[in-house]
């Protein structure tokens, strides 16, 4: 009978633990070591300026242990995009995130996201995108993939994602989904024994910049 209870238990945990990941079905980034070890790349040359920040634009994430799911944001960040000749391939954008300024839907959560376990915002209290290339086309019928240097808690990477870029007028609009694994930036945080923190997060961008 005891065994049988504790199998159970495990049926659900497993369950649990594939309902809430937040990865699922949902690209990846590639995520390599940086070429030249810089954590910044020049910007595109010449083109047109835009600027984008968190007043209507949003940097999320959702990240999931086995008994749920946490959203997530970032409340101050403030980037550029390059736009060279009406061109996304032409052209680079970056953002710089203060990383004291994570939300999340608890607040204890979110106490504990600053904390050196997570984001250890009091040693790390940036992280920073540059761009190093902007490709057509992307997966999961993307427009276009990202490429650059992505610098979080120390560690910086270069990733590659997809995105839906349009321009449009006086605004460029930037929209992604992807799942990222937060150890290969060093979040190795584990979780309860319990209730282990899966290690895919999607990040979601809805960036909305205007000529600046």
């Amino acid at each position: 009978m005891q065994l049988r209870t504790w199998m159970a238990m495990a049926a659900v945990l497993t369950l649990a633990a594939c309902d809430n990941d937040p990865g699922k079905d949902k690209a990846h980034a590639q995520v390599q070591q940086p070429s030249t070890g810089a954590t910044t790349q020049p910007a595109a040359a010449g083109g047109t300026k835009y600027v984008f920040s968190a007043q209507g634009s949003k940097v999320e994430f959702v990240g999931a242990k086995v008994t749920g799911k946490h959203d997530g944001s970032f409340g101050t960040f403030n980037g550029t995009i390059q736009l060279v000749d009406d061109n996304p391939e032409k052209s680079s954008v970056s953002v710089d995130i203060d990383t004291a300024t994570i939300a999340s839907d608890s607040e204890k959560l979110t106490g504990h996201l600053k904390s050196p376990d997570f984001f250890d915002v009091a040693k790390f209290p940036k992280a920073r995108f540059t761009s190093s290339a902007i490709k057509a086309g992307g997966e999961k019928g993307a427009t276009h993939t990202v490429t650059g240097d992505f610098q979080l808690r120390g560690v910086t990477k270069t990733i590659s994602f997809p995105a839906n870029l349009t321009v449009t007028g006086d605004a460029v609009h930037v929209d992604a989904e992807f799942a990222i694994n937060r150890k290969d930036f060093g979040v190795v945080y584990p979780g309860m024994p319990d209730d282990l923190i899966k290690d895919q997060v999607l990040i979601k961008l809805t960036i909305r910049s205007k000529k600046g």
